[in-house]
C-alpha cells in the first residue's frame, strides 16, 4: 500500500505497464458493444460502491456521448434505482440487487457489462450468470484474480493489481479506451 502520493503514481505507473496486456480484451469489448447496437440492442452495466460509479459512468457516456456529437446509444446502469435496489435486497437478497434486473431486462445480443475490483461480488457474478443464460454477452471488469467473475465472463478484463485504487484507475482507462471506439462508429 502506498505512504506517499509519490508512492501511489509510482505503483499506478507500475500498474499501467502491464495494462498493454488488455489491449486485445479492450479492442474486442469495443466491439462486441459496436455489434450490439449495429443490431438494436442495449448495455447494461452494474457493480457495487466505486464501481457502481464506473457502471453509472459508462451507461451516461453511451447515452450522451463521449468525445463526439452522435446519436444516443441504448445503455443503464444497474446500480442507478435506489428503489429497484433496495426493494430487491429487502424482498430477496443483496446478492440478487442485478441479477433479478438482468432477468427482467437482459435478452439476446444485448451486453451485460459487471464492474468488480476484486472479481469476487457475488451480486455481480449472479448478474453476469443471469446474463449469460438470457443470451447477453458479458463482460467484466475485474481485479487480481479475477475470479469468480472472470468465469462467467465471455470478455475478462483483469487489471493485474489487488489494490483497489489501482484497479479502478485502469478500469477508467479501459471504458474510455472502449468508448472512444463506440463513439468513433456511432458519430461515422
Amino acid at each position: 500500500m502506498p505512504d506517499t502520493p509519490a508512492d501511489a503514481l509510482a505503483e499506478h505507473r507500475d500498474v499501467l505497464a502491464r495494462m498493454d496486456a488488455l489491449l486485445p480484451g479492450v479492442e474486442s469489448v469495443a466491439q462486441a458493444v459496436v455489434q450490439a447496437y449495429t443490431a438494436d440492442r442495449r448495455v447494461y452495466t452494474f457493480g457495487n460502491g466505486g464501481s457502481a460509479a464506473d457502471s453509472l459512468h459508462f451507461a451516461e457516456e453511451l447515452v450522451a456521448r463521449f468525445k463526439r456529437e452522435r446519436r444516443p446509444l441504448a445503455a443503464q446502469s444497474l446500480a442507478a434505482d435506489p428503489t429497484a435496489l433496495t426493494c430487491i435486497a429487502n424482498d430477496y437478497e443483496y446478492a440478487e440487487v442485478f441479477a433479478r434486473q438482468v432477468r427482467a431486462f437482459a435478452r439476446s445480443g444485448d451486453v451485460a457489462i459487471g464492474f468488480t475490483t476484486s472479481g469476487s461480488s457475488v451480486n455481480v457474478v449472479r448478474a453476469l450468470e443471469a446474463a449469460r443464460d438470457a443470451g447477453a454477452v458479458t463482460v467484466v471488469f475485474g481485479g487480481g484474480e479475477g475470479e469468480p467473475a472472470a468465469s462467467t465472463a465471455d470478455y475478462a478484463l483483469i487489471v493485474p493489481s489487488s489494490s483497489t485504487a489501482r484497479v479502478q484507475e485502469m478500469h477508467v482507462l479501459m471504458l474510455h479506451m472502449i468508448l472512444e471506439q463506440v463513439d468513433m462508429w456511432a458519430a461515422s
